[in-house]
């Protein structure tokens, strides 16, 4: 059984389309797996809430592939870019390094260590005599985020490197419950179904998109000092999004109100973060039958599992960066073409929550999910690399939908659907919007 089987059951869904993304890494493979576990788990609520026979369900090997990149694709207007200008990968005194300071606090962490102004040049000067086990260690330990560069052979030696390697793709847990009856439909399963979502840039935000295509109703919370420009109008298609801060008493308050109501809670906290705001029991007392499902970047055990990452990190930490490079014949590292342990990720955890729906439904309990970017790597890691077919390099109008998103930046345009089940077509009801934008509450 491999392990996407094991996490979700049996993979059943056909194939279409063809190319791959070039890669030293099987990417486009993963993410056809991915969506099908998405269709396979969706096809298992259908059955199990009553709402037909289980469907069949097709994935599209290009469009899955091109889902993990950009989704949107403005007509006369750009997005803004992804990366704070630091941002980005260095060579240190014995490797290289990878800074990531898209947040302020964490570009005002690395300039701290480092003691030099917030200009690229200026930071590659002052890192070049740091050894990067130093520098990581530095950048880390003052509330930064930072990865250097190891193969794979010194990830899975390390302590951190072997707590994942052991860990399950999905951790599991269930408890006695029911699942509440939302009133989803044959063409839009999911529909009443309320999911709250506490997650940012970008695994979450994918899982919940998902979701949102196939009805649900996903209210977005975020502080109101958080901002993502570069990200916003690809993965708030569907949602509504509104402001709270959960370290303010009124505002915790209006959250555990809105937790009361919820069916899920989608979070991507570091572990414990969330806990000392609302803590578990309280948010078992609130909402007795809540599906959680929720990630982190380094895995749940050993002693990073508390530690701040991202996709772009874990590439560099778990050797994928420089297998990469040695692949493409590099003088720095390679990463994949997309963030595809981000995408993945969030696949998978739509998948958990489709999953955890239709055990609820069957009268298995209620469970909750913990996924990883790191160990979805290592699930990557896993698949064989002969793909075939031609290069994938970016989309063409024949892959974007006819719709037109009428978005608060301008007119847009979407990737047609990358997975089918039949009876149920992915769709969204509204289009992508600006955090914050709505109030904190369920329609």
């Amino acid at each position: 059984m491999d392990q996407l089987s094991a996490a979700f059951g049996p993979q059943g869904f056909d194939v279409q389309g063809a190319g791959a993304w070039p890669s030293r890494f099987a990417v486009t493979d993963l993410a056809t797996r991915c969506f099908g576990a998405v269709g396979a788990a969706l096809g298992e609520v259908i059955e199990a809430t009553g709402l037909g026979p289980r469907p069949a369900v097709t994935v599209d090997r290009r469009l899955a592939s091109l889902w993990y990149s950009w989704s949107i694709h403005p007509q006369g207007w750009q997005m803004p870019g992804a990366w704070d200008p630091i941002a980005g990968d260095y060579a240190a005194a014995d490797g290289w390094i990878r800074l990531h300071t898209n947040a302020p606090h964490h570009r005002d962490a690395a300039l701290s260590v480092l003691g030099c102004a917030a200009e690229r040049a200026a930071v590659a000067e002052a890192l070049s005599g740091w050894e990067v086990d130093a520098l990581e260690a530095a950048v880390v330990g003052a509330g930064g985020a930072a990865a250097a560069m190891r193969d794979r052979a010194a990830w899975l030696a390390h302590p951190q490197g072997a707590a994942v390697a052991a860990e399950p793709l999905v951790h599991w847990a269930t408890r006695t419950g029911a699942l509440r009856d939302f009133g989803g439909t044959r063409a839009r399963p999911l529909a009443g179904l309320r999911v709250l979502d506490l997650t940012r840039v970008l695994a979450g935000p994918m899982a919940t998109r998902t979701l949102a295509g196939y009805g649900a109703e996903v209210l977005r919370i975020d502080p109101p000092s958080w901002s993502e420009p570069g990200v916003v109008p690809d993965v708030t298609l569907g949602k509504t999004c509104a402001h709270l801060d959960l370290k303010q008493a009124a505002d915790r308050a209006r959250f555990e109100a809105l937790l009361a109501g919820a069916d899920v809670l989608v979070h991507g906290y570091r572990p414990g973060a969330l806990d000392a705001m609302v803590s578990p029991a309280r948010r078992l007392e609130l909402a007795p039958n809540l599906i959680e499902v929720s990630l982190c970047a380094y895995g749940w055990t050993g002693p990073w599992a508390g530690r701040r990452g991202f996709d772009s990190l874990v590439q560099m930490s778990c050797g994928i960066a420089a297998a990469g490079m040695g692949w493409a014949g590099a003088e720095k590292p390679h990463p994949l073409p997309v963030q595809a342990l981000d995408h993945a990720t969030g696949y998978l955890m739509a998948a958990a929550v489709l999953s955890a729906l239709a055990r609820a439904a069957r009268g298995e309990g209620v469970s909750s999910a913990r996924l990883s970017l790191a160990r979805t790597a290592e699930l990557l890691c896993g698949l064989e690399t002969g793909e075939e077919g031609p290069a994938i390099t970016g989309s063409t109008p024949d892959d974007l939908s006819d719709w037109e998103e009428r978005t608060p930046w301008g007119p847009a345009r979407r990737l047609k659907p990358a997975l089918s089940v039949e009876g149920a077509p992915m769709h969204w009801d509204s289009a992508a919007c600006e955090l914050g934008s709505s109030p904190a509450a369920w329609r």
